[in-house]
């Protein structure tokens, strides 16, 4: 799986508000904190928004939080409002047909992994057992 930097960008500012005490954490401080251009954290901030992970508060207390609590919003529910959904629907010719199995054996892997972090373990570095 290849993580685009757009999407690493959006699972660090998740997280960032993961770890936030409560209330709206202003973006400027996202963006600092984990060193992400503020102008591309704004577009995935509000893709976020829209998607509905995360809420967000206008004015000079505003800022962002999450929509849910961090233990309820997987690694994977990000990555898919950023890179969407793959459809692994490969075949390929003759003797390498069987690799659209492997690719397909290593995308439900990885959907199982990243389903089973939360927002929750990352903020607090406890990360379940990864097999």
């Amino acid at each position: 799986m290849r993580i685009s930097a757009r999407t690493q960008y959006a699972l660090r500012a998740a997280a960032e508000l993961a770890a936030a005490p409560p209330g709206p954490v202003p973006a400027e401080r996202i963006a600092s904190s984990q060193d992400i251009p503020r102008r591309f954290l704004d577009n995935i901030l509000l893709q976020l928004r829209r998607a509905g992970l995360i809420e967000s508060q206008r004015g000079p207390d505003g800022g962002y939080w999450l929509a849910r609590p961090a233990c309820e919003i997987t690694l994977a529910d990000i990555i898919v409002v950023v890179e969407g959904v793959p459809t692994g629907a490969e075949r390929f010719p003759g003797v390498a047909g069987p690799l659209a199995e492997v690719w397909t054996a290593l995308r439900a892997y990885e959907n199982t992994t990243l389903t089973e972090i939360t927002l929750a373990h990352i903020a607090s570095g406890s990360l379940p057992p990864l097999s």
